[in-house]
């Protein structure tokens, strides 16, 4: 007998590359909130969303600083359970709920990558880095408060595909205010049989559930977003034409779920 939640399967189950769920994450993000064209960012919304006409172009770009752990506190083996993460949210409406969309998403870790699958998040493999703050003071770290600065970027098969920097300036008393919309996600697994590569095996459009979220010591102030033309990519298609404010927090969640929509 094999055993596993994923790939490879094996006789103790130990190897495969995901555990089951429950899975729990915490992490430092900085984010940036900008605004594209209207036109280019309804072009990415697969079908069963609409474009949020209150909100024409509205995203958010988020750099995280990741720690996982599943069953058995594997956030004790840091090499699998550290990991870095760039994503874009864009504004959408799934019938009448204000949902956010996720067209592109990057990470540095197999794991992150396959689980990411699993959830519907389109992860491909990246190089993101972001500046960290610590207790110690020193010029080597910012202040999490009024005047610290934060930078991050992030890179896909060694091409640089967007930074950015983000000033803080406020506290924000409800850091969960930041990110209100559930995030929508498309689960797409084709078929590799002969005549049926247009017939994928999963494409159902699905509603994260991220358990006990919670967003700690959030700041917000000024954000500076870019985002670069790179071989192999379409991220620079939603290049800002405006950006608004950026953000440094805290957060924390779980995943063991999620709503299948359609």
């Amino acid at each position: 007998m094999l055993y596993g939640f994923t790939l490879p399967l094996s006789p103790r189950g130990e190897a495969n590359l995901v555990s089951a769920p429950p899975w729990h994450y915490a992490g430092d993000v900085i984010g940036v909130e900008f605004w594209t064209t209207p036109e280019a960012a309804a072009a990415t919304l697969p079908p069963g969303l609409d474009p949020d006409p209150s909100t024409p172009g509205r995203g958010i770009a988020m750099f995280i600083d990741w720690q996982f752990s599943s069953a058995g506190q594997s956030h004790l083996d840091p090499v699998r359970s550290q990991y870095r993460e760039f994503m874009v949210l864009i504004d959408a409406l799934w019938q009448d709920t204000p949902v956010a969309w996720c067209p592109y998403i990057y990470v540095d870790n197999d794991a992150a990558l396959a689980r990411g699958w699993i959830q519907g998040f389109p992860k491909k493999l990246g190089a993101v880095h972001q500046t960290r703050a610590f207790a110690a003071q020193s010029p080597a770290t910012p202040q999490v408060g009024p005047g610290g600065r934060f930078a991050a970027t992030a890179s896909a098969a060694g091409q640089r595909i967007a930074e950015a920097l983000v000033t803080l300036d406020l506290p924000v008393p409800e850091g969960a205010a930041l990110l209100t919309r559930p995030t929508v996600n498309l689960r797409h697994f084709p078929r590799l049989s002969a005549g049926q590569h247009d017939k994928p095996a999963v494409h159902e459009l699905v509603m994260a559930v991220f358990d006990d979220l919670r967003i700690e010591n959030a700041w917000v102030g000024e954000g500076e977003l870019s985002f670069f033309h790179a071989h192999g990519e379409e991220l620079a298609a939603l290049a800002p034409a405006r950006t608004g404010m950026g953000f440094r927090a805290s957060l924390a969640y779980t995943v063991n779920d999620l709503h299948i929509l359609d």
